[in-house]
This record gives structure tokens, sequence and C-alpha cells, in this order.
């Protein structure tokens, strides 16, 4: 009789040998020497403007409320004067890119701001070496024709990568290479009605929409310890959880965020076990809900592998099992600042189920 152990060391095996069959997303060089209306033209060359259009539109109307679509539109012109720069800029040349009007391409990129469900992993092996991996989970399956790998370039170099959708000036995946890796976890519940209210409040009280921050802190921050004060004290738009790898031994933390700062550090502890880190969308000192068993998936598999074995492929692993990665994942990122070469994305086209 197979052990649970084995049964899952050999679940573990067999998800590593779908791999190869995955498709990759496109890649998208974004200049930040351009203009800002100017940055987003390359999508042109990757996507059918009218399928963009489409898709943006489908994603507005199964997302948000017509009702609240009306409503909105008003609410959203007048609030344009108070996104700041570059985002306002690009915004409104993704609308020229999109075919649409300025209000629904801001109304889509807060739409993707607020339905983002997650599941990220920090590991480090016997070596020090920092392996980060996400699953990026939404409601809608469209976005798996969306997504796209983005280099973000000044002056002719790289400066950071990122994972993201056609559309969205934001990242909630990201690299910035030989210096530090994030990805962000959405944190508990809103409902819209409460989601615009924090949306207005945001720019009057100057707090920033958790995914531009990861994209500034990206750009900006010069090393890993730079950029865990960053994500920490900036003034957010809602609460998140930023999950931040670095390049040295111990440099991984969990950062559970309240909008107006941390509400827990959760970092690696190598010499006390805690050679990885689990975070979905729950508080990791409370129980996640009865039904929900990301976390308890994960945490039994890194265990089954060891930290002795564990490596970018077997994190990947880790992200393929169900429900870790369940029928709404779109796609899976592993990444390791120390090793920029190695950031992969993997689509998943049908998500996963239990019978994979």
């Amino acid at each position: 009789m197979v052990r649970a152990a084995e049964l899952l060391l050999l679940l573990l095996g067999l998800s590593g040998s779908l791999r190869a069959q995955l498709p990759p997303p496109p890649t998208v060089i974004i200049n930040l020497d351009e203009d800002p209306e100017l940055r987003w033209l390359p999508l042109k060359k990757v996507f059918d403007a009218n399928y963009l259009n489409k898709a943006a539109a489908e994603i507005i109307e199964s997302t948000v409320p017509k009702w609240v679509h009306h409503a909105a539109i008003p609410v959203v012109e007048s609030l344009e004067k108070y996104v700041p720069q570059p985002y306002a800029g690009e915004i409104r040349g993704l609308a020229t890119v999109l075919g649409g009007n300025l209000s629904d391409a801001i109304i889509l990129n807060f739409a993707y701001e607020f339905t983002a469900f997650c599941t990220s992993i920090l590991a480090q092996d016997k070596n020090g070496n920092v392996y980060h991996g996400r699953n990026l989970d939404y409601p809608h399956a469209v976005l798996r024709n969306l997504t796209l790998n983005l280099v973000f370039q000044k002056n002719g170099k790289a400066a950071y990568f990122g994972t993201s959708f056609a559309g969205y000036v934001g990242l909630w995946t990201g690299m910035s290479p030989n210096k530090f890796t994030v990805s962000g976890d959405k944190r508990g519940t809103e409902h819209w009605w409460n989601w615009w209210k924090n949306v207005v409040s945001a720019f009057l009280f100057h707090r920033s929409p958790v995914s531009w921050l990861v994209r500034e802190t990206l750009e900006e921050a010069e090393n890993f310890q730079e950029a865990v004060m960053r994500l920490s004290k900036t003034p957010l738009i809602t609460g998140v959880y930023y999950i931040v790898g670095g390049v040295r031994a111990g440099e991984g933390v969990v950062i559970t965020r309240d909008r107006k700062g941390p509400a827990d550090i959760w970092p690696l502890d190598p010499l006390n076990g805690g050679w990885y880190r689990v975070e979905t969308n729950y508080d990791h000192w409370l129980p996640p809900p009865a039904k929900d068993h990301r976390r308890e998936t994960a945490n039994k598999a890194l265990n089954a592998i060891g930290q002795d074995h564990i490596n970018m492929n077997k994190l990947y692993q880790v992200l393929s099992l169900y429900p870790v990665c369940d029928g709404i994942t779109v796609h899976t990122t592993v990444m390791s600042a120390a090793s920029p070469g190695n950031y992969t994305t993997f689509i998943r086209p049908k998500g996963c189920s239990q019978t994979d």
C-alpha cells in the first residue's frame, strides 16, 4: 500500500512532467524612456486590438455590476486628474491601444486590483539559494489569453521584469535582477461598493494601489532591505500580502499589510526550521477557511521534498499540485533574484483539477 508521503512524491513527479507541455506567455518590452502615453504601444504587435477591446469589456462586465459601471463613469473621469504619473499617462495610452474610453481603461485597471487570489512560496535550499514561486488566480478565463511577460527597459538595459495582463499598468509579480523578487497576494475581501470608496480616498489621501507599489519598488529600490522597507511602510489603498525574496541566505519575508503599515513581518528562519514560507490569502497565524487546503497541501509537499532537494523545478511542482493550483489559476511564475535568467512563467490553459 502506498503511504501518503510516497503518493505525494509521486504526484510531484507527475506534475513536473507536465511542465514542458504548458505554454509560455509572449514577452513585451516596455521602454521607460518613452513618453508614458506611448510605452504600451508594443502591445499592438502581440495582441489584436479588437480582441483586447472585447476582452476588457468582458472583464469589466463580469466584475462590475452594470449600474455601478454607469454610475462610476463620471466619478472615474473626475478621478483621472488625481492619478499620479506615469500611471495617468500610461492608462491614457492604454485607452488608445484598447480602442475604448478612458473611464473604462481606469475601471479595468482597478478591477484587477481587487479580484486577485494567489499562492506565493519562498524557499531556501541548504546552500542559501532563495527561490520564489507564485500562482496567480483570477476568476476570468480570458486572462489566460492576455498574460504576458514584461521587460521594463531604461537606457537600453533591462531594469526589471514582471508578469501581467495586457491593459494593466500594475504588477503583482516581478523581479529586480540580482536584487530581489516580489509577489503580491490579496488579503481579505472588499465588497465593490466599499472598494470604490477606497479608490477615491486613496488618491485624495495619496495612498498607492498595491500593484503600483510593487512596480515602483522594482524600479527604485536598490536592494532587498530597501524593498522590504518600501513595501512595509508606504500607505496603501487596501490590505495585501507582499512576499519578497533576496539574493542572500535568509533574505525572504512575508509582509502582512494594513492600509497604513505592516500588521506582521514573517521572515525566513532556516536556522530554526523555517526554510520556507507559504502565503495564500489569509493571515498565516490564523487557520484558513475549512474548504481552503492550499496552505496545508503546499506545506506537506515542501516537507516531503525537504530543504536538501528544493530547487526551482521542485517549487514549480509544488505550485502544480491541486488545490495549490486550482480551476481559476491563470499562470505560474518561478524566479530567483540571484539567477535572473531563470525567470519563468507558464500559462495554465485550463487551470488545475483534482483529476490532473
